[in-house]
């Protein structure tokens, strides 16, 4: 708790903490074991969940989990189909999983802040982090994913020779003198896109992890008023924070199929 790691500032740092190898040196490469297991646990148990109901789908009337299934599924087939007008067969799948998967890594976020650090800590294993999408390192990651993406569908839809032409001729038009100026900020636009994937997940979860930290805080203030307070405050927040993790969840899929789709097509 806050007053055992010698106060709030304390807490939150100690909680800020990712789980790394005894031999990592930190910083940017190190690896972070907590959000690499906890992403891979819930990939897995969201594939294996599917399948089962892929499995067991009936033509009648469906059950409670089938049905919850088909409504996902028609949800992000629509928002692909309104978007994405080529061979869907890759993209729906992968629409579907950036969805589901974003979704159950952001709904970490509603576990209560010391309950998976206080059960690592019985197995003799600290610092860990139970959001991975609260990991910039982990939000890069699926970024640069699309971005291979994004370059693929590229050279799948025009070719070598066409995106080429397409770098150094658009938008501004094929004049020699305007190549570069095309080029640069064609270069420009293509980086910002897994950046701007990877840092708004990253920000909105990071802070709503980070008020959880504060309000978790208040139970351990000594004073049965901030107690309450924090009570009220963490049922208040967990509510408004369930928007939240649906919404990235939700922006990260569709911006995931407008950039693929901008790669589709031609200018």
């Amino acid at each position: 708790m806050a007053s055992e790691q010698g106060g709030l500032t304390e807490y939150i740092q100690h909680h800020l903490t990712h789980l790394t190898p005894h031999a990592s040196k930190g910083g940017f490469w190190a690896v972070h074991i907590d959000s690499i297991s906890v992403s891979l646990v819930l990939g897995i148990l969201f594939s294996l969940w599917f399948w089962l109901k892929a499995r067991k789908a009936t033509s009648g009337v469906p059950g409670r989990g089938q049905a919850f299934v088909e409504i996902v599924l028609e949800f992000v087939d629509g928002q692909v189909k309104d978007v994405f007008h080529g061979d869907r067969r890759v993209l729906g799948p992968l629409a579907l999983t950036v969805f589901i998967w974003v979704f159950l890594m952001n709904a970490m976020d509603l576990l209560p802040v010391d309950l998976l650090p206080w059960i690592t800590e019985q197995f003799g294993i600290g610092h860990f982090r139970a959001v991975p999408t609260a990991d910039i390192n982990m939000t890069f990651a699926m970024s640069l994913t699309v971005f291979v993406l994004i370059i693929f569908y590229s050279f799948k839809a025009k070719g070598f020779g066409g995106y080429m032409h397409e770098l150094f001729t658009a938008p501004f038009g094929a004049n020699p003198l305007l190549w570069i100026p095309n080029f640069l900020l064609n270069i420009v636009e293509l980086l910002s896109k897994p950046v701007s994937l990877a840092m708004r997940l990253f920000g909105n979860m990071y802070a709503g992890e980070l008020v959880f930290m504060l309000i978790a805080g208040l139970f351990s203030a000594g004073s049965w008023l901030l107690y309450g307070m924090g009570i009220i405050g963490y049922t208040v927040w967990g509510i408004f924070h369930i928007l939240i993790i649906g919404i990235q969840a939700f922006i990260f899929m569709v911006l995931t199929i407008v950039y693929i789709s901008m790669a589709h097509d031609h200018h």
